[in-house]
């Protein structure tokens, strides 16, 4: 299946969101940054570029194995850079309005990033910061690892498997899947068509969450 639009049609105890290129687009920060950093380290940045999205900075840097390189003193110091810039940051469309009409308890953010850069970029693209923030500090690895999603859908009290998961990269969607939840691709920053199984959104603007009297969650298309 392409990503043509295509809304999922269950109904979930709770949603759970990726943050980055799912609620807020931060793609040229990042780059910028990782961009810079690449150059430092003579990688190919074209080519290594759009391998950073979605996973932790850590395990980035841990997976190149380069010479001499502390993985976990490189992440602090891209993590840092990464919060003094946050030019461009915003959110995708129709994101906070979606994100303030859930209730409290029935959503999180399951992010890569650590707990300080994920709440700057929330706050430079004015999303709404979840009572149930996982983030980088929270889990013993990184996605695809289902850890983040599992440990969120538990402080929310509900299975992950009556979760809807909100992502957008390949790592991402496939801890979602391993956590046995139902997803939801949003592909408001794919620059190229994703083949994925799981239905998908360009954005928020054209959807509604509606809450049924036991609770549960649905999506609807926004009428016109």
């Amino acid at each position: 299946m392409s990503d043509s639009p295509t809304l999922p049609t269950g109904r979930y105890r709770a949603f759970l969101f990726d943050m980055d290129g799912t609620i807020i687009s931060s793609i040229a920060a990042a780059e910028r940054v990782w961009g810079a950093w690449a150059q430092r380290h003579g990688l190919d940045v074209e080519n290594f570029l759009p391998t950073i999205h979605g996973a932790r900075s850590v395990d980035t840097v841990a997976r190149l194995a380069l010479p001499g390189v502390d993985a976990e003193a490189e992440a602090r110091a891209i993590t840092q850079a990464e919060i003094d810039d946050v030019e461009g940051i915003l959110q995708i469309s129709g994101a906070a309005q979606f994100l303030n009409s859930l209730p409290a308890d029935k959503w999180a953010i399951v992010t890569s990033a650590p707990k300080a850069l994920a709440a700057r970029r929330l706050q430079a693209a004015g999303v709404p910061v979840p009572a149930v923030l996982v983030t980088a500090e929270d889990v013993a690895a990184g996605k695809p690892d289902p850890g983040g999603y599992l440990l969120a859908a538990r402080k929310l009290g509900v299975a992950a498997a009556d979760c809807l998961v909100f992502e957008d990269a390949p790592v991402g969607i496939a801890a979602g899947v391993a956590a046995g939840a139902t997803l939801a691709v949003v592909t408001a920053t794919h620059r190229h068509p994703m083949d994925t199984p799981h239905a998908s959104i360009a954005g928020y603007d054209g959807i509604l969450a509606i809450q049924d009297a036991d609770g549960c969650l649905r999506l609807e298309k926004r009428s016109a």
